[in-house]
């Protein structure tokens, strides 16, 4: 059983690492910085929970070629990156390996899909925040398992990912999954276009009020489209506008009973703008744009989202929760 972990950055280190400290055979490929960091550091897993699991022999390549005696291929590339990591694939995987997509969005899995016609793909969602603290430290802020879209070609790891704490949710519809998981998302541009923790950004009922127009704005086309999201935590996702728009009180007692969420979280698009990387907005609010031109209908409070991350890639500053409100409601 060999899986490989191909594009790992934060959440290909964590999922992949927690395999590799648990006993399972995992190598990683990516880039040449990542494996300079995990060669002179190792690979270290922590997570909200308290738990604490190390990695020191790693193996990370930086050669598509890795991969090529894969049995399993978790891909875990950005968005941008899927098309190009596709076509790498198909050059060197075996026939009949399998082929996960751990990434944002819809439409990716699809995409692997359309060029990996040799071997299995099958679309799966990583739920929780993974914040990448530099020396090979890679923390799990928020909760959750991972949800996947079921077959029968998962079997024989399925004992492996529940001995890593990441036990697999098998779905038969992945649809609805992924669209919870991308309303939920949506949180992305304002908590990195906020400069705060996860916890601190939320706490402010200013940046809740945005959040809720986004998904509200989001929920409305769904409903259009026939599409129904799936239930990921205790209260339905069409509840979810009218919890954020409570007084901070009431939210934090609402909130503390809803998801688990420590001090040092950040989203994956924070994390990009710090870099100075491009970001998921197109795969993110920009799905909600398309879904919306497909429905002949507009998306304003997420096109503005878009407009500002792309405003941010270039020119970077924190916004302010009633500023960010006003720009979004104008």
């Amino acid at each position: 059983m060999t899986i490989v972990v191909y594009g790992a950055g934060g959440i290909g280190c964590y999922v992949g690492g927690r395999l590799a400290a648990t006993g399972s055979p995992v190598t990683f490929v990516g880039r040449q910085r990542m494996a300079d960091e995990l060669a002179e550091h190792g690979l270290r897993l922590t997570d909200y929970l308290g738990a604490d699991l190390r990695v020191a022999d790693v193996r990370y390549e930086t050669s598509p070629g890795a991969a090529a005696e894969a049995d399993l291929v978790l891909v875990t590339v950005k968005s941008a990156a899927t098309a190009s990591a596709a076509d790498e694939l198909a050059e060197v995987l075996k026939p009949g390996a399998i082929v996960v997509s751990f990434q944002n969005g819809v439409r990716n899995g699809e995409l692997l899909r359309e060029r990996l016609t040799e071997q299995v793909v099958v679309t799966g969602m990583v739920p929780f925040n993974v914040l990448n603290r530099g020396g090979g430290v890679f923390h799990q802020g928020t909760e959750g398992a991972l949800d996947i879209q079921h077959h029968p070609g998962l079997a024989p790891y399925v004992d492996a990912f529940a001995k890593a704490g990441l036990p697999l949710t098998q779905h038969d519809d992945i649809l609805p999954v992924q669209w919870a998981k991308l309303l939920l998302n949506l949180n992305n541009p304002i908590n990195a276009l906020s400069d705060l923790p996860l916890r601190d950004e939320l706490s402010q009922r200013s940046y809740r009020r945005c959040l809720a127009a986004a998904q509200a704005e989001t929920l409305e086309l769904l409903d259009a489209g026939g599409i129904t999201p799936a239930k990921l935590l205790p209260v339905p996702m069409h509840r979810f506008p009218a919890i954020l728009r409570l007084p901070d009180f009431l939210f934090r007692r609402l909130a503390a009973k809803m998801l688990a969420i420590d001090p040092l979280a950040r989203t994956s698009m924070w994390e990009d703008l710090e870099a100075g990387r491009t970001t998921e907005i197109d795969y993110l609010n920009g799905e909600v744009v398309r879904l919306a031109e497909s429905l002949n209908r507009s998306a304003p409070v997420n096109a503005k989202l878009v407009a500002l991350i792309r405003d941010a890639e270039v020119n970077r500053r924190p916004w302010s929760g009633p500023d960010l409100l006003r720009e979004l409601q104008g």
